[in-house]
């Protein structure tokens, strides 16, 4: 099982043509990479997940590099289309080119209220699109120092649980195309990190449980995600409970980005 390092934009960059400065450092340095070290390169699966604003044009640039693209969201209301202003659906945004997206991200569920039952229609059109989902989990400041952490995160994995009794032939599908990724809201954006032994034992218990849903989620992949960045990025790739990382803010910098990516192909050899 290869590692995953994805870069989630949030609303940035500001401009299309901050997006196309970065995409082509991205572009060029990696390039250069599965060049000079082919075998290294193959070790760590790469996506971003620009703004709806760039996504077709991000996915057309990307389409014929090493450089997965995905959605920040899909719509809870249709797979298609429909009177719901403001929303994309799962069917649109496949249509732009993202063949994953991102689903139960923190700042969704606080922002926008996002329920259990909201992200499992989500995840239900974006299985019925053919979509890969980074399903995101994690417990905030209160309920980790509560030492909550393992509860919250097993009621937010009943959404995977929830699809699976809705649709058992899904499981198979969910192997190939579900990621999940571990954030511990008081880590996004605030330079707290927990430690390599915290993430590890609850990367260990998230992939326990998932595997008691259905056995073909036996090698589930977790990611870690909050305040990640190229200085920290070694000592989490040497686990091998972490899958890899969703990246935030370090995303936004091709060298800070591909640092991460770089820890986790040594971690590999």
């Amino acid at each position: 099982m290869h590692a995953w390092v994805i870069g989630n934009w949030k609303q940035n960059p500001a401009t299309s043509q901050d997006v196309d400065i970065l995409l082509d450092d991205l572009l060029a340095n990696v390039a250069k990479k599965d060049q000079t070290t082919p075998e290294v390169s193959s070790r760590c699966q790469l996506m971003v997940a620009p703004s709806f604003i760039h996504l077709a044009d991000v996915s057309t640039r990307l389409k014929d590099s090493l450089i997965l693209c995905a959605a920040q969201d899909i719509s809870a209301h249709s797979p298609s289309t429909g009177a719901y202003t403001g929303d994309c659906s799962a069917q649109q945004v496949s249509d732009a080119g993202a063949k994953w997206t991102i689903l139960g991200h923190s700042e969704r569920r606080q922002y926008h209220q996002e329920s259990q039952d909201c992200l499992l229609h989500k995840m239900t059109h974006a299985i019925a699109q053919d979509m890969g989902v980074v399903f995101c989990i994690g417990e905030t400041q209160t309920q980790y120092d509560a030492k909550e952490t393992l509860d919250v995160v097993d009621e937010q994995l009943s959404v995977i649980k929830a699809l699976l009794a809705q649709q058992p032939d899904s499981a198979n599908l969910l192997a190939e195309r579900l990621i999940v990724a571990y954030e511990p809201v008081w880590a996004i954006g605030t330079g707290k990190v927990p430690t390599v032994e915290e993430v590890s034992k609850t990367h260990q218990h998230i992939k326990q449980t998932v595997a008691g849903f259905a056995d073909s989620l036996g090698s589930m992949t977790v990611l870690y995600g909050g305040s990640v960045n190229a200085d920290n990025a070694d000592s989490f790739a040497a686990d091998s409970m972490i899958d890899g990382a969703l990246v935030g803010g370090a995303s936004l910098k091709a060298d800070s980005f591909l640092a991460i990516a770089d820890a986790f192909d040594r971690a590999s050899l």
